[in-house]
């Protein structure tokens, strides 16, 4: 999960990441730690939409007038906003609506910015994302995939840049996600309970001590939240660098077509993670052993569910990609497994046949008998017995 979420700020075109798992696995606590991990950012002070003091496609409507006036506008540093929508929030809290104080008071139609302008160049966190109204999801969606939200609101048209990292949780034994939801989120990770003891207790002891000092345990962390903030800034610097060579985009394009994906965001998603990983990783390349450690967690949520399936989509996926990474290597283990399949039957025969020879007359006469009597019903009435 950590991996997911790390690749994601490296590269926010991936779309978002889904974090589904039981209750008590700490999702929202990653989440909200994780804007702790990023650097801060240069906006415009005083700004609604936390606008760019430079790049015009991440300006809100005022900043982005006063610049094409030949304004200067200011910049400052601000943290990287964290921005929660909550199950209840209505569309007009998250997209914007009209100012109704400013429209009694002075009389005319003023814009009043909404959730989804708060997060701009920031985290918009969904929690519990299975039980959001689903009109609420598709506008949030389309918004993280274009980077624009754009708003009609009774005779106000307002369009303002909407780039945001977005992370949803949930647990799916409250409810499942539509497959059309599932599709647009770029990750899907699963998150479960630690399954061994030194691991629990580390954790509850970390969580007694925050609990105790928060201050002095944050304090205690800085040098390595220092380092990772400092390696998502030169990975975000070098991801421009990073390319993915092109007979491994076709190797993933063809496992993609193979397990049946429906449209082309699972290609894309699987190599710009992928890219996302080598830059993380500081290599300007993307290696075959990169696809092998996302390409779970890019597609698994994007096959086609059937109930009959007696294999899980996570065992699918790495089916699939171990087949096309290397079709020798895979043709040699499948031989293998044959001949060991083939070497185990013989061994079974030989035993029987073994046991056979070794059985005693009386022995032998008792299990033809059983052997004729294998294949009928039981209470199935066999006839008179025969004479001797």
């Amino acid at each position: 999960m950590k991996l997911a979420l790390l690749l994601n700020v490296v590269d926010p075109a991936i779309s978002g990441v889904l974090i589904l798992g039981d209750r008590g696995t700490a999702k929202s606590a990653a989440v909200r730690a994780l804007v702790g991990l990023l650097p801060p950012i240069p906006v415009v002070p005083g700004d609604d939409f936390n606008s760019s003091p430079t790049d015009p496609r991440l300006m809100g409507p005022d900043v982005l007038a006063q610049v094409r006036a030949g304004g200067a506008p200011d910049s400052v540093l601000a943290p990287t906003p964290l921005v929660e929508l909550p199950l209840g929030a209505t569309e007009d809290r998250v997209c914007g609506t009209i100012d109704i104080e400013a429209a009694l008071k002075e009389g005319k139609k003023t814009f009043e910015p909404g959730l989804l302008a708060r997060a701009n160049r920031g985290v918009l966190y969904i929690d519990e994302v299975n039980l959001l109204d689903d009109s609420l999801v598709d506008l949030v969606l389309d918004s993280a995939a274009g980077g624009i939200n754009t708003v009609e609101r009774e005779g106000i048209s307002v369009q303002h840049p909407a780039r945001f990292v977005m992370i949803g949780s949930g647990n799916p034994a409250e409810g499942e996600l539509r497959p059309q939801l599932l599709d647009r989120f770029g990750c899907c990770v699963q998150v479960g309970t630690l399954p061994g003891t030194p691991d629990r207790v580390a954790l509850v002891k970390a969580r007694v001590e925050y609990d105790r000092d928060p201050e002095a345990y944050v304090a205690g962390k800085a040098a390595e939240t220092r380092a990772l903030t400092d390696r998502i800034v030169e990975a975000r610097r070098l991801l421009p660098e990073v390319t993915c060579p092109r007979e491994l985009v076709l190797k993933i394009s063809t496992a993609c077509s193979e397990m049946n994906l429906d449209g082309l965001r699972g290609d894309m998603v699987v190599t710009r993670v992928a890219k996302a990983l080598a830059a993380w990783e500081g290599r300007t390349v993307v290696e075959v052993t990169d696809v092998d450690r996302v390409i779970g967690m890019c597609v698994g949520h994007r096959l086609r569910k059937d109930v009959l399936d007696t294999i899980d989509s996570g065992s699918r996926v790495r089916l699939v990609w171990a087949r096309v990474r290397d079709p020798e290597a895979w043709e040699a283990r499948q031989q293998e497994a044959r001949e060991a399949a083939e070497q185990a039957r013989r061994e079974r025969d030989a035993m029987l046949q073994a046991q056979k020879d070794a059985m005693t007359a009386a022995e032998k006469k008792v299990a033809e008998k059983n052997e004729k009597r294998a294949g009928k019903k039981a209470g199935a009435w066999g006839g008179l017995p025969g004479r001797k």
